[in-house]
C-alpha cells in the first residue's frame, strides 16, 4: 500500500523523503512552487539524485505533485490564463528532472463564462503544452462543486480528456471529500460509483487518491476536508476505499487539517485497517 501526505520541501526532496518515512508513509504530495503564487525554487541535483536513491532503498511509490492553486486555465481573464500557460510549461518542464511521474491540478473555474467556454480554455492550454513526449502522468483533479469550478462530475473530466491530443497522459485524482460533496455516494455506493466512473471515463484513468474525510454532508458542493476518520465519510467507508479491488494498489495522499505528527496517527490508523 503506497501510502502519505502533503510535506513541504522547503528543506529539499530528501528531506521531505525522510520526513515520509519517519510517520510510516511511503510515498508523498509536494507543490511544485509557492501554492499561492508562482515562484519556484530552484532545482538541486545532488537533492534529487539523493531523492531516486533514497526511494529506490525504501520502495517508495511515486510522488504526486500538485500545481499552485493560482492556476486557473479556466480563466476568461488573459493574464491569469496566460500565467496558467507558463506555469503549466515550466512545471512540467521540471518535473522532468525529478522522480514524480504524477501532477495534479485542479481544472480551474469559468466565473460565469460557462462550462464550455471553461473547458475549451482548459484544453487549448494543455494542447499548446503537451507534447506527448512527457514521462509524466497528468491528473485532474476531481473538485466539489462550489461556485464556477469545473471537475465536479465525471462527464466535465470526460470532456477535457477527450480534447486533449495525447489522452494517453491524461488521468485523473480521485478526491474524497470533493466525491462525496459532489454527490458521488462513496459511503452507501462506492461500487456504483466506481462502475460510474469507469462508464464514463474508464477506471484505468484512475493514477492517484486524496484520501479525505468530510466536514461537510452529503452532496454539500463544499470544499472541507477533515481527519480521517472525524468527518461525514467516517472510517468504515474510508476502509471500504483504501482495500476495494479497483482502487487499493493507487496511490493515497493525505490532504487532512493536521500537522506531521497528526498525518503519523492516521496513517497507522489506516495501516491498521488494511485488510
Amino acid at each position: 500500500m503506497y501510502l502519505g501526505c502533503h510535506l513541504t520541501i522547503s528543506k529539499g526532496f530528501l528531506s521531505a523523503g525522510e520526513v515520509a518515512k519517519s510517520i510510516g508513509a511511503n510515498t508523498f504530495q509536494f507543490f511544485t512552487r509557492n501554492p499561492r503564487g508562482g515562484k519556484a525554487k530552484e532545482l538541486d541535483r545532488s537533492d534529487i539524485n539523493n531523492l531516486e536513491l533514497f526511494m529506490k532503498e525504501n520502495d517508495f511509490g511515486k510522488l504526486l505533485a500538485h500545481a499552485p492553486y493560482t492556476l486557473n486555465m479556466a480563466s476568461y481573464k488573459e493574464n491569469v490564463w496566460d500565467f496558467a500557460k507558463i506555469i503549466f510549461k515550466d512545471d512540467l518542464k521540471r518535473l522532468e528532472e525529478i522522480p514524480c511521474s504524477l501532477y495534479n491540478f485542479h481544472p480551474g473555474s469559468h466565473t460565469g463564462k460557462g462550462v464550455e467556454y471553461g473547458i475549451e480554455r482548459i484544453t487549448t492550454i494543455l494542447n499548446e503544452v503537451i507534447t506527448g513526449n512527457e514521462s509524466t502522468m497528468v491528473l485532474l483533479e476531481t473538485m466539489s462543486g462550489k461556485g464556477t469550478e469545473i471537475g465536479s462530475n465525471f462527464e466535465e473530466l470526460k470532456r477535457i480528456i477527450d480534447k486533449v491530443k495525447y489522452s494517453e497522459i491524461m488521468g485523473v485524482c480521485l478526491d474524497t471529500c470533493h466525491l462525496y460533496s459532489a454527490g458521488y455516494d462513496i459511503v452507501n455506493d462506492l461500487d456504483g460509483v466506481l462502475e460510474e466512473f469507469d462508464k464514463v471515463i474508464g477506471i484505468e484513468k484512475i493514477k492517484a487518491i486524496h484520501l479525505n474525510d468530510s466536514m461537510t454532508e452529503f452532496n454539500s458542493k463544499k470544499d472541507r476536508h477533515a481527519k480521517i476518520g472525524e468527518g461525514t465519510i467516517g472510517l468504515e467507508a474510508i476502509k471500504n476505499i483504501i482495500n476495494h479491488p479497483q482502487l487499493k494498489e493507487i496511490p493515497f495522499l493525505l490532504e487532512t487539517p493536521n500537522e506531521v505528527e497528526g498525518h503519523k496517527e492516521e496513517i497507522e490508523i489506516l495501516r491498521n485497517i488494511r485488510l
